[in-house]
């Protein structure tokens, strides 16, 4: 086990995104930003992706704590979440024991302007990157294994697409409230916090073959930042 350090990032700079995009207002405290991310900021993105791939911690399959395998596959930056404990780690501890990579600055300042295009504050210490195939999929859960205090004062996860469409599903505190389902394509952004923080949510269906095809890639990667 590594020591605990303090990791305190802050959001400066601004890269090329404009402020003044359409905000749809799913719910409370939950906000789809549409076509919020310009191609070329996608393809940064995707450049700094494939730089972490192609590192010695890249992507691998995690395998839940009652041993079913999940249907995607994942790399975390900042802080590792492993899929048998629920909580986070500096190192890999369900992997391979390797140090978790940080956060590429151009990603993290991506994140840190999506959440203020929605009305938010972040300051993002844990990325996951998550790869869904054509049969990728994700049940409906909900994002709780972040400090308490980061939770109770409703600091967003803020999730950006790149690659094919999804069918994203975004319900309630409760796992039986009804559930909205949202197509997310290639550059949108989501972002949920405030009373929406605990809310559930999920990945329905991925629509293969409906990603830029100037991207040269298959499937869909998602970028999920919090703030641990």
């Amino acid at each position: 086990s590594v020591k605990e350090r303090p990791m305190v990032v802050r959001c400066y700079t601004r890269t090329m995104i404009r402020m003044t995009q359409p905000r749809v207002v799913i719910a409370e405290g939950a906000v789809h930003l549409p076509s919020w991310m310009p191609v070329e900021a996608q393809q940064k993105a995707l450049h700094e992706i494939r730089a972490l791939a192609d590192g010695e911690a890249g992507f691998y399959t995690p395998i839940l704590r009652n041993g079913a395998r999940m249907r995607v596959r994942m790399l975390c930056c900042g802080r590792h979440w492993d899929a048998k404990t629920y909580r986070y780690d500096l190192l890999r501890t369900d992997v391979d024991g390797l140090p978790a990579p940080p956060i590429p600055e151009v990603l993290r300042q991506l994140a840190c302007e999506a959440a203020e295009s929605a009305g938010f504050s972040l300051e993002p210490d844990v990325l996951l990157v998550n790869w869904y195939g054509a049969e990728g999929r994700m049940g409906l859960h909900q994002d709780k294994d972040e400090r308490p205090e980061i939770i109770a004062s409703g600091v967003p996860i803020v999730s950006l697409s790149i690659g094919d469409a999804a069918i994203f599903e975004f319900g309630g505190a409760r796992r039986k409230d009804p559930v909205q389902r949202i197509r997310l394509e290639s550059g949108d952004a989501f972002v949920f916090g405030g009373s929406s923080r605990l809310n559930h949510h999920g990945i329905a269906s991925i629509v293969a073959g409906t990603g830029p095809t100037e991207f040269g890639v298959a499937g869909r990667y998602n970028l999920t930042f919090r703030q641990y």
